[in-house]
């Protein structure tokens, strides 16, 4: 969707903010663009809608040259979301998310009626918020107001210019996620620029790592923490890049131990009887659909005999994932209820359970399966979880 051809940009005073920028980005692909500040990046963002004029070079759209497209046109098919936003004070939020529909000659009743269906798909109940001015929302919903303005005109490239740098972490957090699962239903192709490892980890399908004026490492998130090309790079990144890649890798199937299972129905003395003979401590308790329900002690299903079942002893499962959370998820619901394991669900379903040392396992079988360009289930080595 977008390419760059030996692009270069050389100001009038010798100062040379890109050279030689050549990459790809994959239609409905999100690229992150990520450096210190002063190193191209929002330069090489802003020659895409060409605020900026390259020097030298080619930018292809969708295989044309943009050079040769009328720039009020041209901005007019990409979204644009900034750190400031930039609404305009004077008018609703649904005029404002109307604003480019408007522009590009839209009747005005199905301006208002695109911008509606952005802001309900943005979290922002038009109703409610659509008569509103930007002076009486959050920052947080000023942030997503921009982004459904972006995408009002159904604009197949959105640019991001560090889009959740001003407000809070936890906000910034949740923002994130929302434009995660929104990208997952528009699939726009997407640049975003920002400062931020983790920010860029977590949003990029690639990340492009920038130096002084030039790319570093162009590679997915997991490549670029795994394996750093250069020592500029691994510098960049951090030296707790294995935890960093913590939030890129997900939870497999194959990452689980599977457990001692007890049924909802089962007589407690009869489960604790054979949990007894397995010198199991405790079980997993499930449906006999294979839901989870929750866990329960040996200790506690001997104790009451034969009296009541496994259901009437079982007891809340708090630290639970969905298989395909990333490890950082798996981690953290370990840590926020000092649990041993984490279970895994598919959907409500069982699928097993995921241990520290099967945690570390999994981290370093997606190191080495990108360091020999195989997929993890062939990854070799000596695990501690059978040591």
């Amino acid at each position: 969707m977008i390419r760059f051809e030996q692009v270069s940009k050389v100001y009038p005073d010798g100062t040379a903010a890109v050279h030689d920028l050549s990459f790809e980005v994959a239609e409905g692909e999100l690229v992150t663009l990520v450096g210190p500040s002063g190193c191209g990046k929002t330069t090489t963002m802003m020659m895409v809608n060409r605020l900026i004029e390259p020097t030298s070079g080619r930018i292809l759209m969708d295989g044309e040259d943009i050079a040769g497209v009328d720039p009020v046109k041209l901005r007019r098919r990409i979204g644009y979301v900034i750190q400031q936003v930039g609404l305009f004070p004077h008018r609703t939020i649904l005029d404002n998310t109307a604003t480019v529909p408007f522009l590009t000659g839209w009747k005005k009743a199905k301006a208002r009626a695109r911008a509606a269906e952005l802001l309900d798909l943005v979290g922002l109940d038009p109703s409610l918020y659509g008569s509103r001015y930007p002076d009486q929302l959050s920052g947080g919903q000023r942030q997503r107001v921009g982004v459904a303005r972006a995408l009002a005109a159904d604009p197949p490239v959105l640019l991001m210019d560090e889009p959740f740098g001003a407000v809070d972490p936890v906000v910034r957090e949740r923002l994130q996620d929302e434009f995660l699962n929104l990208q997952a239903t528009v699939r726009k192709t997407v640049l975003l620029v920002t400062h931020d490892i983790e920010e860029a980890v977590r949003m990029g399908d690639r990340i492009a790592v920038y130096g002084e004026g030039r790319i570093e490492q162009f590679d997915t998130p997991a490549t670029v923490l795994g394996t750093p090309a250069t020592p500029y790079v691994a510098q960049f990144v951090g030296a707790d890049r294995g935890l960093k890649r913590l939030s890129v890798t997900r939870v497999e199937p194959d990452d689980l131990e599977q457990p001692p299972v007890a049924r909802l129905e089962e007589p407690a003395g009869v489960a604790a009887a054979r949990l007894r003979a397995d010198d199991a401590r405790w079980a997993v308790v499930l449906t006999l659909g294979g839901d989870l329900h929750g866990w329960v002690s040996t200790e506690e299903l001997t104790l009451a005999g034969q009296e009541g079942t496994v259901g009437d002893l079982a007891r809340r499962m708090d630290a639970w994932v969905p298989v395909g959370a990333p490890l950082k998820h798996a981690f953290s619901e370990m840590l926020q209820y000092d649990a041993g394991w984490v279970a895994v669900l598919d959907g409500a379903r069982f699928v097993g359970v995921l241990t520290p040392a099967k945690l570390h396992e999994a981290l370093r079988r997606s190191v080495d399966a990108d360091a020999q360009g195989v997929p993890r289930d062939q990854v070799e080595f000596d695990s501690v979880a059978d040591a």
